[in-house]
């Protein structure tokens, strides 16, 4: 136990620096890419820093393996330059005991992250959109799910100026999102607030346009609306929506907290929308401290050997590049997950298990005994 809590000691505080190395340089990008993207619009260093501070979590969670695998890489090449490794493995240690701790402590970190990092990314990443779509003035789509309903807001315009809003309620949405089903569009005037309520059976999104079916129009700036209902078999409604923002107003995945993943996917598939995206990336976080473990078993098959100062950097070099190799695996396997090619679980758990069983292989073909 204190040889194992010596070696997982040492990994934790490799992984503190290393982390603390890779925030600093993330936010000196992000910083640099505000102040260049937005340096028209009067924002000053303060709000760059800001919103580089709300960025930055995202970016750094998603680096969090390949800080693990260096991290690894450290802590084996500093117990095997020591001759630490030797002794080690002189007084009858295997090295798979060896490896256990830091395996751990690796897999402990990413149940720290995907519990509480996780959550922490979400909620700064929609701060970051709400204060860039704010910047930008391009904030007048919103979609959300209700317990049995979809809901869209658009803006109207009206000689290159805002001129109200359209809220619309759907029962169920087709899954390219494209057509709603039993919709309410509900119009308001910037000035007069609501004026018209449009109950269609079917709304088809076109270029520019809905195209709704079996309409019953309802005045409501006049006395008795009821009484002033038309009715059309087929009428058209001006919209610049699309059916990729729609899909996108939903939010990348890790916007949503993955405590809240299993309630949103079941939203998500009760409005008639594909959830496979949001399956894919719940997986993934479930699969995440296996991952992170992984990436120190890889670290230690390249470098916990004892070597001579000639070959530290060729295995250095190995180590790094096969964590990369699995990083993008588990990327590859996450955009065919998300098309549906392979079954989301397969996505998720494939990569952190092959990279952990290859290891294992080459550890144990460089066992003494």
């Amino acid at each position: 136990m204190i040889l194992a809590s010596y070696v997982a000691r040492r990994f934790l505080r490799g992984f503190v620096m290393i982390a603390g190395v890779f925030l600093l340089i993330l936010f000196l990008i992000d910083m640099i890419e505000m102040i260049r993207r937005f340096s028209g619009r009067g924002l000053g260093l303060g709000g760059a820093a800001e919103l580089a501070g709300l960025n930055i979590a995202g970016s750094f969670y998603s680096i969090l393996p390949l800080m693990t695998v260096l991290a690894g890489i450290a802590l084996f090449l500093g117990l095997a330059r020591s001759s630490e490794m030797v002794a080690i493995r002189a007084s009858g240690r295997s090295g798979l005991r060896v490896i256990r701790a830091p395996a751990a402590a690796a897999a402990l970190v990413g149940v720290l992250a995907v519990g509480l990092l996780n959550p922490l990314v979400a909620v700064t990443g929609s701060l970051y959109d709400d204060a860039v779509a704010g910047i930008d003035r391009g904030g007048s789509q919103t979609v959300s799910l209700g317990d049995s309903a979809v809901w869209l807001r658009q803006g109207m315009q009206q000689d290159g100026r805002e001129s109200g809003q359209i809220v619309i309620r759907a029962r169920r949405a087709s899954p390219d999102a494209v057509t709603l089903y039993d919709a309410s569009f509900l119009v308001f005037d910037a000035e007069d607030g609501p004026v018209r309520r449009i109950e269609a059976r079917e709304a088809r999104l076109t270029p520019g346009a809905w195209d709704l079916r079996e309409v019953s129009d309802f005045p409501l700036d006049r006395p008795n609306p009821m009484a002033a209902v038309t009715r059309h078999a087929a009428m058209t409604l001006a919209s610049d929506l699309t059916a990729q923002r729609i899909r996108d107003g939903f939010g990348r995945p890790d916007s949503v907290p993955v405590w809240q993943l299993p309630a949103f996917i079941a939203g998500l598939e009760r409005a008639g929308f594909s959830a496979a995206r949001h399956k894919v990336w719940f997986q993934m976080e479930l699969a995440r401290p296996f991952l992170m473990a992984a990436m120190v078993m890889i670290a230690a098959a390249f470098t916990m050997q004892h070597m001579r100062g000639r070959n530290s950097g060729t295995a250095v070099l190995l180590a790094f590049g096969a964590g990369i190799a699995l990083f993008f695996l588990r990327n590859l396997a996450q955009v065919l997950g998300d098309n549906g090619q392979i079954p989301a679980a397969m996505a998720a758990w494939t990569p952190p298990l092959v990279g952990m069983m290859l290891a294992l292989g080459l550890i144990l073909r460089r066992e003494d005994g």
